[in-house]
């Protein structure tokens, strides 16, 4: 068997809030956004993939994934982590466009990371490759 990733999701607290996080500030596009009732199937892509991958921006609704998200953000864990080409200049453009970086760019190894707040309740770490 092999099994690949073709979809994952992140708790948000507000749906439109995130939409907006994650394709104006990461540059993810909506690849499906149905309407479920109160809330929405929102999923976005790689603007570079957008056949790969897809991330749910799921309701935190339920109270164990509200008490989840809560534990991660306050230990300071990221939920997520995404690729970028240049982690400096994302954090740059990120910082100047008024995103909340928790973390300043450290070198990890043969990476270097920074942590940003996505502004729906979660902290997310984004790497490139040194």
């Amino acid at each position: 068997m092999k099994a690949r990733i073709e979809l994952t999701s992140v708790f948000v607290d507000d749906q439109t809030k995130a939409e907006a996080f994650y394709t104006e500030r990461l540059g993810f596009v909506v690849k499906h956004d149905v309407p479920t009732g109160v809330f929405r199937w929102l999923t976005v892509v790689s603007g570079d993939a957008p056949d790969g991958p897809e991330l749910l921006l799921e309701p935190n609704e339920h109270p164990a994934a509200k008490a989840y998200q809560e534990a991660l953000a306050a230990d300071g864990i990221p939920c997520a982590s995404f690729k970028v080409d240049d982690v400096r200049s994302a954090c740059a453009e990120l910082a100047d466009a008024g995103v909340r970086i928790v973390s300043e760019p450290m070198e990890a190894g043969p990476v270097t990371v920074v942590v940003i707040d996505d502004t729906c309740g979660n902290l997310i770490q984004l790497m490139s490759e040194n």
